[in-house]
């Protein structure tokens, strides 16, 4: 069984044995909003994928509908039926986190690339965390049947922009070379598969190269070269096709399809996305399915074909078929074992019984569902999960309960018993799961304790959340929904981990952040209409500071004498302010001020008073430093300077409040005098920027940060050389020497270097918050979609000129920047 990206949701097929391949099929479609796995109504209503969602069958049908066995050449893995585990993911941008989630727990994936558009931004992303994680994956080039298909400019830019050299399985096939998409040519069984025009897909009626020769001679040759540069293709990757390649004396039209599929399997499950079959069709109209579905199970691996998962566990790691046979156990001696929680006196044997080790599971998704609660998505790496088990949840630390086992059929289910390795299936009713927790079972464990170590620490590789880049306020209508509202928040943001929820501590507002404008929307419309929440979302305040431009040579004098409660305080104190000197310093508060306090004679000051004054001073100045004299805004980057004396203090009068009283006086009149004299000035937050963005756009973004957004631009630091790169993992592939047959449309083709090269730059600069407050959406459009960035807070600094005026304008019409 595999887990796979989807080719087109909602489309099940039943295949004959016949030379005509009939097909029963239960249609939905993206467009009516009828698709089995988008069936969020937010899904149906913008004909888009938001959540990722699971469906299980068979491939082939398990039960033929007929017993005319089909003419093959060899025999192949896809004669035999394998039951599919395939997960639909979303392709828009906000929902990165989505793929990302999925991605971690595949055996391979099908990428479904439009025809029209070719290879965008957001497949490059998601095929660089393939990258990562070494997934094998085939390429499927859909839309064929549109307007503007361009299917050679698209095979170009697999190379240029996936890094990965494509290798055409498949051709598309016009009617007499320039008509409508009618097909397919095969060059792995040099046929022609032609789909009946009216007929949905139902009836597919393969050609021989021999009659295409007589019936369209030029797409017959197109064939015939397909499959050259294909034994070319994977002669440089692969050494077993360069020996068979020999033995039928340099013929490339004489090895035979299955050794030709065989050397594409040995070359996709490397993982590294080196050589990347390509397949081609027209989904909407089921061209080119039913032999898509045939190279899953022939070229992508099952799950006893993928890396054996790695864990960590007590500082240690290791692979987790060796700790289920109890191999890293029994290679440990006992002074390897002391610094784990165990008792050393006890035999190695009884640390754990691999024997009662019955499953390691890894949750990867949690969803609130209406009727059936909590579902928690689980890919089993080892073992069978069981119905009624106790697992023990290792990253938490905490027992859990699997009360129901279910496999999903989208938003249906099917009860089941238990889900074994391999499989992909669903726990109802965890209290605690969050995504990315590792669950183990294990035999005769006490519901209430955790199993033996190193089990109850072991962990597998978690699922990394993207750090969030668009930003909202959320706040609830009254007092009475806050609970509410915080509710709704905590299992919103259990169901989508890359949901972020802060509160300023200087506005005092919630924050609620995520991948982009849309994830955000969608997040509110579930809040309230899913969870039923009353609450307002908005935009950010941005918080800003003040601080005086040129700080008074000499020390400020005051004196606090008033009646309180009844009784008559008085305290005096001087102040001096001056600029903090230096941003590293430990002692300063958040805002980077700094208040010390000297004393001309310590021992008279603690006899006259009966408490220590310390903490009295601090809170004055502190008072007065959270409103600056000119906007009212706290104060930034000050040093207060309190000094007391025996003369400042007396006996009787001089109490906490008093003292408190003086400070705050003081400070607020020097920071006044300071503002009329020099004037004050205003400051901004002010982020780090980096930013990924193709070289072709480097030019547009960088204006773009300079002038309009008054950053400054710190680094190009040249090509990416890490994640960020689209050429991750795999050398950069010259498109001059890629095959693709020609378009019959004349679509214009860029051969070598221009915008499709995908070289990756790294940009950081410093820019004000202010201007970063939607500039994804600013980003997408210079950069076509393909730029990202993340950012952090720096400094704060200085507002002038016209700018400062717009903000103030803002600040006094109660506007927030948008």
């Amino acid at each position: 069984m595999r887990a796979k990206l989807p080719l087109r949701s909602g489309v099940r097929m039943m295949v004959s044995d016949k030379a005509t391949l009939k097909v029963n099929r239960i249609c939905s479609d993206v467009d009516e909003g009828s698709t089995v796995t988008d069936f969020l109504p937010a899904e149906r209503a913008r004909g888009i994928t938001i959540q990722s969602a699971a469906v299980t069958f068979h491939w082939p049908p398990l039960s033929p509908i007929s017993d005319d066995p089909i003419p093959v050449i060899d025999q192949l893995r896809s004669l035999t039926s394998h039951t599919i585990n395939l997960i639909d993911t979303p392709g828009h941008a906000d929902f990165t986190f989505e793929v990302l989630r999925s991605l971690r727990i595949l055996d391979g994936a099908v990428c479904i690339l439009d025809g029209v558009a070719g290879v965008e931004a957001q497949t490059e992303k998601v095929w660089q965390q393939a990258n990562r994680y070494s997934i094998p994956r085939i390429i499927f080039v859909n839309k064929l049947d549109r307007d503007g298909a361009a299917f050679e400019r698209t095979i170009n830019e697999i190379g240029s922009r996936l890094g990965g050299t494509p290798a055409l399985c498949q051709i598309p096939w016009w009617k007499d070379g320039k008509g409508r998409f009618i097909g397919v040519g095969d060059a792995v069984n040099l046929r022609g598969l032609k789909w009946t025009s009216g007929g949905d897909g139902r009836l597919i009626s393969p050609v021989s190269l021999d009659e295409l020769r007589k019936l369209e001679p030029a797409f017959a040759e197109e064939i015939s070269r397909a499959r050259t540069a294909l034994i070319e293709c994977l002669s440089e990757h692969d050494d077993a096709m360069v020996d068979k390649y020999l033995e039928h004396n340099e013929d490339y039209l004489a090895i035979s399809p299955a050794d030709i599929m065989e050397s594409l399997r040995r070359c996709v499950l490397k993982g590294d996305g080196a050589l990347i079959p390509v397949f081609t069709g027209a989904s909407f109209r089921n061209i080119g399915v039913q032999p898509l579905l045939d190279a899953v199970v022939d070229l992508l691996p099952e799950p006893q074909e993928r890396p054996d998962p790695e864990y960590t566990a007590e500082g240690s790691s290791g692979k987790l078929g060796d700790l289920c046979r109890g191999l890293d156990l029994a290679s440990e001696q006992p002074a390897q074992l002391k610094g784990r929680k165990i008792h050393q006196k006890r035999p190695l044997k009884d640390l754990y019984d691999p024997q009662k080790f019955d499953a390691c599971a890894l949750a990867f998704k949690v969803v609130n569902d209406t009727r059936r609660g909590v579902l928690v998505y689980i890919r089993v790496y080892s073992g069978t999960v069981s119905r009624g088990s106790t697992l023990w949840n290792s990253t938490l630390q905490v027992p859990e309960k699997a009360f129901r086992l279910l496999q999903m059929q989208a938003s249906d289910a099917i009860e089941v018993d238990s889900l074994h390795a391999g499989q992909i299936g669903v726990i109802v009713g965890l209290k605690f799961a969050r995504t990315g927790d590792t669950l183990i079972s294990y035999k005769g464990q006490h519901p209430a304790r955790p199993p033996p170590q190193p089990l109850a620490s072991l962990q597998l590789r978690p699922i990394n959340v993207p750090p969030p880049v668009f930003f909202a306020s959320m706040e609830p209508e009254s007092l009475r929904e806050e609970k509410h509202l915080q509710n709704s928040l905590d299992l919103l943001l259990r169901e989508d981990p890359s949901l972020h929820l802060s509160t300023d501590e200087d506005s005092g507002q919630t924050l609620l952040s995520g991948m982009g404008e849309l994830h955000l929307e969608i997040a509110r419309d579930r809040l309230f209409n899913d969870f039923k929440a009353k609450a307002y979302m908005g935009k950010i305040e941005i918080n800003y500071r003040e601080s005086i431009i040129q700080f008074p040579t000499s020390p400020t004098v005051e004196t606090f004498e008033r009646e309180v409660n009844g009784q008559n305080v008085k305290a005096s104190c001087t102040i001096s302010l001056s600029e903090v000197e230096s941003s590293s310093d430990p002692h300063l508060s958040q805002d980077s001020t700094k208040v010390t306090v000297h004393s001309t004679d310590p021992e008279a000051t603690s006899t006259l008073l009966a408490f220590d004054p310390l903490p009295h001073l601090r809170t004055g100045a502190l008072a007065a430093l959270a409103r600056g004299p000119s906007h009212g805004l706290p104060i930034h980057g000050i040093h207060v300077s309190i000094r007391i004396s025996p003369s400042d203090l007396h006996i009787g009068e001089t109490t906490p409040v008093s003292l408190t009283g003086a400070v705050r006086l003081a400070t607020t009149k020097a920071l006044r005098n300071a503002a009329v004299e020099s004037g004050a000035a205003l400051l901004e937050p002010v982020m780090r920027v980096g930013i990924s963005v193709d070289e072709a756009c480097l030019g547009a973004v960088v204006h773009d940060l300079a002038s309009a957004r008054g950053g400054v631009v710190e680094s190009l630091d040249g090509t990416s050389d890490g994640e960020d790169s689209a050429n991750h993992g795999s050398k950069r592939i010259d498109t001059k020497s890629i095959y693709a047959p020609k378009d019959p449309f004349g679509s214009t083709v860029v051969k070598g270097g221009g915008e499709v090269d995908g070289v990756v730059r790294n940009v950081v600069a410093r820019v004000p918050l202010r201007e970063m407050v939607g500039y994804l959406k600013r980003l997408r459009s210079l950069s076509k979609g393909r730029g990202t960035f993340v950012m952090q807070f720096e400094r704060f600094d200085r507002v002038s000129g016209l700018r400062e005026k717009r903000i103030l304008e803002e600040r006094q019409g109660g506007r927030s920047y948008d």
